[in-house]
């Protein structure tokens, strides 16, 4: 793990743990239990589905109390069934109970959204089209949903909207048309090689004023999948080099029609802000 990526996770560990225990601690466990007392405890699952978030326990416990053992059984990216044992945990019982709300949400919310990935990959695994995620994620936690996009089988798109240029719908009406809103982004990027320009499209008429302009991705956002198909085969016999990415409206039911129209890519910001918490518990042994 890069350094910048520790040092967030430490951020977001330390925010999530004041947010629970503020300058008091955990109240309860402190009016019950002595220093001194140990106790073991598992993390299970409950529910079927795909983990995600076991690389935050051992931080997570570590900054609450460096006696703490967690004996970590699974990996992220693993199936889940109900049952199965995620992490066994040994130690001062009092800072394992002040853990334990923290790193459930994570591994219930990070795991749903693994899950749910794995559900839409898995709908177009038999196609060369691959799955996107979006910045349709929690604030603060973007790095770690889009982390489990990735367990989950999918592919991160950009992170924010310093690393990529996306010429949105707005964009395009404001700019009079993907044309002008593409020569001026290929202009900004003169001396910033690096940014990989991207369009979003809402018709056939749009598809085709912005593929003179070359951008390396054009999106088709809400575009009827038979209209997608066309665009592919248009670019297919021009020998064009731009990706084609499918948003909008985009769900489980539908995902396999969309992905068979040929395009390279499939958005979906459903994977990250509607998927459903995996069920996943700490039990006291």
């Amino acid at each position: 793990m890069m350094t910048d990526e520790k040092n967030l996770i430490d951020t977001i560990l330390t925010d999530a743990l004041s947010e629970d225990l503020d300058t008091e601690g955990d109240v309860t466990s402190e009016a019950i239990f002595e220093d001194g007392d140990i106790t073991e405890a598992v993390i299970k699952s409950k529910s079927e589905g795909v983990l995600s978030g076991v690389y935050l326990i051992e931080p997570l416990f570590r900054k609450i109390d460096s006696r703490i053992k967690p004996d970590i059984c699974c990996s992220d990216g693993e199936p889940l069934i109900p049952g199965k044992v995620i992490c066994n945990l040994s130690g001062p019982v009092k800072g394992i109970l002040a853990g334990e709300r923290v790193i459930l949400n994570f591994l219930q919310r990070l795991s749903g959204i693994a899950t749910l990935t794995s559900l839409y990959a898995k709908a177009i695994s038999h196609t060369g089209t691959r799955l996107l995620d979006t910045r349709k994620t929690t604030p603060g936690l973007r790095f770690l949903e889009k982390k489990a996009v990735l367990h989950g089988g999918g592919v991160n798109h950009r992170f924010g909207l310093f690393d990529m240029i996306l010429i949105k719908d707005t964009h395009v009406k404001r700019s009079g048309g993907p044309g002008n809103a593409l020569k001026k982004a290929l202009e900004f990027r003169a001396n910033k090689k690096n940014l990989k320009i991207e369009v979003e499209v809402q018709s056939e008429k749009e598809f085709l004023e912005a593929v003179q302009y070359m951008p390396e991705r054009i999106m088709l956002d809400n575009i009827p999948p038979e209209e997608m198909k066309k665009c592919v085969e248009y670019l297919r016999k021009a020998g064009s080099k731009i990706e084609l990415e499918a948003s909008g409206n985009v769900t489980l039911s539908n995902i396999a029609s969309v992905a068979a129209s040929g395009v390279d890519f499939i958005s979906s910001g459903a994977i990250t802000h509607s998927a459903p918490a995996l069920d996943i518990h700490l039990v006291i042994k």
